[in-house]
Formats: C-alpha cells, structure tokens, sequence
C-alpha cells in the first residue's frame, strides 16, 4: 500500500495511540485535538501528556485545531472522538470530505437521543444532504489499551466495511507487525460489541469493588456475553462476531484490565461511591456510563431481556445499593444456558 495521509479526528489517549501506530508505519498523519490548549501542548512537546504520556511522536505526525486543516484532502479520516461528541463533530466535517473518503470509526458508544450506532449516525446526517458525499464506512474495534498499542505491545482486533474489499483496504493501512487486523462485513455487530461491553465491565467492576472473587467474575463475563449477543442478534448482526475479537476479546480485556476506565467506575461503585462523584474527578471519558443508558433504553426497544444491564442502569441512574443489584441477579427465575 502506498504511503496515505489519514486525518485522526480526536486526541484522546486512543486517537492519540492510533494516530502514532499509523504514523510510525509511515503515513502521513494530521492529528485533531479539540481544545486550543491541547493542541499547543501536543505541538509544543510531540507528546500528549494529557492522556498518553510517555510517547513522543514522530515527524510523520502533524497536530491542529483547525477540523479543516486536519481533514481537507486526506482520503482517510478515523474518527476518534467520545459518541456524544460524534454527530456535532461529524456535520463539523462534512463540507471538508469529498467522495471516495474512507471515514473509519474508533468509537465505542450508543448515542442516547436516538440510540443509534456511530455507523448510523454518519447515514443519518448524509441522508439530510441533497448531495452527500459518498463515504466508504468502516468500523474499527477489539481489545486494545490505548497504553499499549503505543507500546508496541502485540494487539489483535477487527476492522468492519459493508464490503470485504473496503475492509481489507482497511486491514492493510492498520495492520503492523506488532498489530494484527483481521476483518469483518458485520458493521452492526463490530459496532454493538464494542459499544456493549462497556456498562458489562462497569458490572465487572462493581462484584470486584464488592469484594466477591474471580468465579464471580468470570460468570458476568459470560453470561453479560449472552446479553450482547442476544440484542445484536435482534439488530442483525451474525452471532460469531461475539465470539470474536470485538466481542469476547474487547469484553475479557475490559472486565479485567486496570486500565479499563468502565471497570474502574464499577469498582468505586462497587465500593460505596456515587457516580457523580466519580465521573468528576475522572479526566477522560468511561463510554460505559452513557453507554448504560442507551444500551438500557435500546433492549427496551428491541424486547431483549438484559438482566445484568439492567442492574448496572439501576445502579447508575436509580442510585440502587450495589448489593441489592446482586441480589437481584441472583435470585431471578432459573433458565437454560443457552438461548436467544
């Protein structure tokens, strides 16, 4: 593949991460970072010592505050930037995007107003234009720590297109000898696996903030798998997507990891405190929080039954004591393992 110049739109640790991924590979990158202040320091350092210290980055790597400058020209933008931030954004850079472009997403949320998915947002907003500009859209989602994909440490994950050959353009612009990208045509489920897990890992969370064990653990994980994939299931996506990288694999890292802000909610959850609190004093963006609610209010919707969501929303946004909420989950009817 030719050397591409890609716009990273979004200079969290994860647009960051990305951002340097593709520029030492030898793209010509234009990193966007929202705030004045943020974009001088990354300028002034070539490091984002805000969310990604540690990481000095390359001469390949431009950073801007100009959503114009950034994307004008580029036929790859990836957006990275939080869900309730994506729709305001996007119009943003709409008028700098001309056919052809490949927009990627590296976002994992639902948005709350209309419960749809970043892919569906991106159709929603071209579909208000008389003549939209036509986009090859792409999903990017799997286990991976920001921190450690600039690391350098070994990373798999999926990539999604509505056609194979849009995805495998995409495989090979990621792809590294240090991170794998394997690819999918199932946009939806990429996109609810890796917006889902999130309030999962809250309740992860939560059960090691309660103090219970790695048995405990490892039944949430499972069986909040089966919630997954019983609403994406619902919504038309191909049940194996769960079981892959952007499923199973982004669900055990999140649950797991110390570096899982979601699971680091649920563990100050889990330990007494309130979520307004915790939010506050957090310098970047738990998905899952937001991601709860729209998750909630979407398998409402859709008439899937999602006891462990459920718990997690009561215990967000009903205040419910953390204990209770497992009690719940426990004592409920007995059912087959297995269902859909």
């Amino acid at each position: 593949m030719p050397v591409q110049q890609v716009a990273v739109i979004g200079a969290g640790s994860w647009g960051t991460a990305l951002a340097k991924l593709l520029s030492d590979k030898g793209c010509r990158v234009n990193l966007w970072a929202h705030r004045p202040e943020h974009f001088e320091e990354i300028a002034a350092n070539r490091e984002n010592l805000t969310y990604l210290p540690g990481f000095k980055l390359g001469d390949n790597l431009s950073v801007t505050g100009d959503l114009a400058e950034a994307a004008a020209g580029h036929p790859v933008v990836l957006m990275v930037v939080p869900s309730h931030g994506f729709r305001e954004v996007f119009r943003q850079l709409l008028p700098h995007l001309s056919d052809n472009t490949y927009l990627i997403s590296a976002v994992k949320g639902i948005e709350n107003d209309t419960l749809m998915t970043m892919d569906q947002v991106v159709s929603d907003e071209l579909g208000k234009l008389s003549v939209p500009p036509r986009l090859h859209m792409a999903v990017l989602a799997g286990p991976s720590f920001a921190k450690e994909v600039a690391a350098g440490v070994p990373t798999a994950v999926a990539v999604a297109a509505a056609n194979l050959d849009e995805a495998r353009y995409c495989q090979e612009l990621f792809n590294t000898d240090l991170f794998r990208v394997y690819t999918s045509t199932d946009l939806i489920g990429i996109e609810l696996a890796g917006a889902l897990k999130n309030p999962i890992a809250i309740g992860a969370g939560i059960c090691d903030g309660l103090g219970y064990g790695t048995n405990t653990r490892a039944a949430l994980i499972t069986r909040g798998l089966a919630e997954i994939t019983r609403l994406g299931v619902k919504m038309g996506a191909q049940p194996l997507t769960f079981s892959g990288l952007a499923g199973m694999g982004d669900l055990v890292l999140t649950c797991t990891g110390d570096l899982s802000r979601n699971r680091q909610v649920g563990l100050q959850l889990g330990r007494g405190r309130k979520i307004d609190e915790i939010v506050a004093e957090m310098e970047m963006v738990a998905e899952g929080v937001r991601t709860t609610k729209s998750a909630w209010n979407l398998a409402q919707r859709e008439g899937v039954e999602m006891p462990i969501l459920e718990q997690v929303y009561r215990v967000i946004y009903e205040d419910m004591d953390c204990d209770e909420a497992v009690r719940i989950l426990l004592t409920r009817s007995l059912k087959e393992e297995i269902e859909f």
